[in-house]
């Protein structure tokens, strides 16, 4: 390669700013066939499961004791769909990375913009941009189907002016978006598409169904402060003394995948494409 070619590339490489960057992506990301089908799967996965659990909980309402009445939870009841979502967003995040790493378009990427930390920072807007509305929609779908459906069964529901429910609601949308860029940085760091659903599955959903049943003060401390955990608490109307508090669950999530980011910025910038 001659040094005048070189040095065309290097200063269009250089010309390459934040906001082709962000157009690039927004391209790349909305020409994936997957990104159709993830939010698609999601909002009707999602909203059909607010209406089972509605159905299915304004039906045993009258059965239940009271001590089960006293904790039973509408606004739950509505959002239990986040624990799919989570997983979808999650995944479209690492889309976001890995699919580039396994058609090899990386290098590519790369070579049209040399500044690595400028790339990733670019997807990460981008997914943010589109994973929040969809968990706005996925939230409010769910809250409304859901407590359309207890409140057809009889049950206590929450209409959506109720501060609890705006909470839920937004607070939902943001952990979604939180999850999405868990799974951004997971994919950085691994690379590989399916080692990243492995390693969601098992940090969004198999701890969570586990971390109960683990003994003494081991198993309290992960069912109150495990990340997915403690972030779920924003979409519950009943509180629990022994869990933390919706928004400071909150953001013991959003610190934990600020951490996850930050090693994922440093791999990408030092490791070979």
């Amino acid at each position: 390669m001659s040094a005048s070619t070189a040095g065309v590339r290097t200063g269009t490489a250089d010309r390459a700013t934040f906001a082709h960057c962000l157009h690039a992506e927004w391209i790349k990301i909305r020409t994936m066939r997957s990104t159709l089908y993830i939010v698609l799967g999601t909002l009707v996965l999602c909203i059909g499961l607010a209406a089972l659990n509605g159905t299915s909980a304004g039906g045993e309402y009258a059965g239940l004791s009271a001590a089960d009445r006293a904790s039973f939870d509408p606004l739950a009841t509505g959002l239990r769909g986040y624990l799919l979502a989570q997983i979808a967003l999650g995944l479209m995040g690492a889309l976001v990375i890995t699919s580039e790493y396994g058609a090899r378009t990386i290098t590519g990427t790369l070579t049209a913009v040399p500044k690595r930390t400028r790339v990733l920072a670019a997807k990460a807007v981008t997914l943010m941009a589109v994973a929040l509305p969809v968990g706005l929609l996925v939230s409010l779908g769910g809250f409304l189907v859901g407590q359309a459906a207890l409140e057809g069964a009889g049950a206590p529901h929450v209409a959506l002016s109720a501060a609890e429910s705006l909470r839920g609601i937004w607070g939902g949308a943001l952990y979604l978006t939180l999850a999405a860029l868990f799974g951004l940085a997971v994919g950085t760091v691994i690379r590989s598409t399916t080692a990243t659903v492995t390693t969601l599955f098992g940090v969004l959903l198999i701890v969570q169904a586990f971390a109960p049943a683990l003994p003494g003060t081991f198993g309290d401390r992960m069912t109150k402060y495990w990340p997915p955990m403690a972030g779920g608490q924003i979409i519950t109307g009943y509180r629990d003394p022994e869990l933390l508090a919706p928004w400071p669950g909150l953001a013991v999530m959003a610190g934990c995948v600020t951490v996850l980011l930050a090693v994922a910025f440093a791999a990408f910038r030092k490791r070979d494409a």
